[in-house]
């Protein structure tokens, strides 16, 4: 494990990633998230931009004092230096903190970073124990190595889109960059075993992981109804290929999402809803009936949800032991995360340069998640960096 630059953020005192130096060469979403996540739990995050900055700098609006929300989100408890990868001592830089490094993130397009020496061949000769994690578009194949990685292309390709719409109407995307944000996570598992495995042999290693990849594992169960059951899903609005009541159905006042996942909770929500009798209807009875007869089921139960609001149902329906909740806009999801106690918004940083942020969301008993550091400006630690990278020594 190396130390972090003097003065620029020696290891932190706790948390379980204390210790680790991680190059982030990432950019815009997967990459940053995933090195946001490591920053969170203690390791030392060197984020290198290029002279212009992470794209996600310009993608505005929305804005806080000037800078884009979008990258105030995924870069927080990090360092920033700017070099210029085609300048000689920028250059040298970078690879001097890439052989320091215990784990390197990129996401330039597969084999981008050979022509300054940063692939992980080069990098693992003068540093053999480096962690060095890959995120691409479409893998390092011949057949995806050029295509670009953007998430709402990987929404396209994957089949996302034909599965998220209106029966009737056209595909849509999902209202995040769902398969960045996996790509992340699966890049954050594949580092953290290596870095296992490392204890026991000494040797890092190269951890590739792409957002196709990601997006067909993700897909879980409409995936799995291709190759297991030779099934193409289709869309079905907001409905469940599997299961019924799971969706959300109109109150006298908007949609409560109801999702009687077995019998026994269907039994319940008949009960709640003061139709006890539908429970033992042989249409209904298991919840293979119910599926296959939705059309029959469904106005039965909305007839009675349209008497009352969705809030006042979604209390007994939650009281009886039946999952629910009411739809809600982002502002209604954090304040209701701070109803139940979950504590959502944290503050990275301290006094006037604090910054709002959604907190880490693991929990630890014994090394809580630190939000150290607001998201740097641009180059905002080059100079302190770019000297202790320059002296030469291992430690400060």
């Amino acid at each position: 494990m190396t130390p972090g630059p003097a003065g620029v953020g020696a290891p932190p005192p706790g948390g379980p990633l204390a210790g680790l130096l991680v190059a982030d060469f990432s950019r815009i979403l997967a990459g940053p998230y995933a090195t946001m996540l490591l920053a969170d739990l203690g390791a030392e995050v060197v984020k290198v931009e290029g002279p212009g900055g992470d794209d996600t700098r310009t993608w505005q609006p929305p804005v806080r004092d000037g800078v884009s929300t979008y990258y105030l989100g995924v870069n927080r408890n990090k360092r920033s230096v700017a070099l210029d990868l085609r300048d000689d001592g920028d250059l040298a830089a970078a690879r001097e903190l890439a052989r320091r490094a215990d784990v390197l993130v990129e996401n330039f397009k597969p084999g981008g970073l050979a022509r300054f020496s940063l692939d992980y061949g080069s990098v693992a000769a003068t540093n053999p124990g480096v962690v060095y994690a890959s995120i691409s578009g479409f893998g390092s194949g011949p057949g995806g190595r050029s295509l670009p990685g953007y998430d709402l292309i990987v929404q396209a390709i994957s089949g996302l889109m034909s599965l998220t719409g209106d029966p009737d109407g056209d595909p849509y995307r999902a209202g995040v960059a769902v398969f960045d944000v996996m790509a992340g996570l699966h890049a954050t598992i594949g580092v953290l075993s290596a870095l296992n495995l490392r204890q026991s042999t000494g040797r890092g290693q190269h951890v590739e992981v792409d957002l196709l990849s990601s997006a067909l594992s993700g897909l879980v169960n409409q995936t799995s109804a291709y190759v297991a059951g030779d099934v193409v899903p289709f869309r079905m609005g907001n409905s469940h290929p599997s299961l019924f009541p799971y969706e959300p159905l109109p109150c006298a006042d908007g949609d409560l999402v109801v999702t009687a996942g077995n019998d026994g909770q269907f039994r319940k929500l008949c009960e709640v809803l003061g139709v006890p009798e539908l429970a033992d209807d042989p249409r209904f009875l298991r919840n293979e009936d119910r599926t296959a007869n939705r059309g029959q089921l469904r106005p039965l139960l909305v007839e009675r949800l349209r008497t009352r609001t969705k809030m006042e149902w979604f209390r007994d329906i939650i009281g009886a032991g039946v999952p629910c909740g009411p739809i809600n806009t982002i502002d209604q999801g954090v304040a209701f995360a701070e109803e139940v106690g979950l504590d959502p918004v944290v503050t990275a940083g301290e006094g006037a340069a604090g910054m709002p942020s959604i907190r880490n969301p693991i929990t630890f008993s014994d090394t809580a998640a630190q939000y150290r550091l607001p998201p740097p400006s641009l180059d905002e630690h080059g100079e302190e960096i770019r000297r202790w990278l320059a002296e030469g020594r291992e430690t400060p």
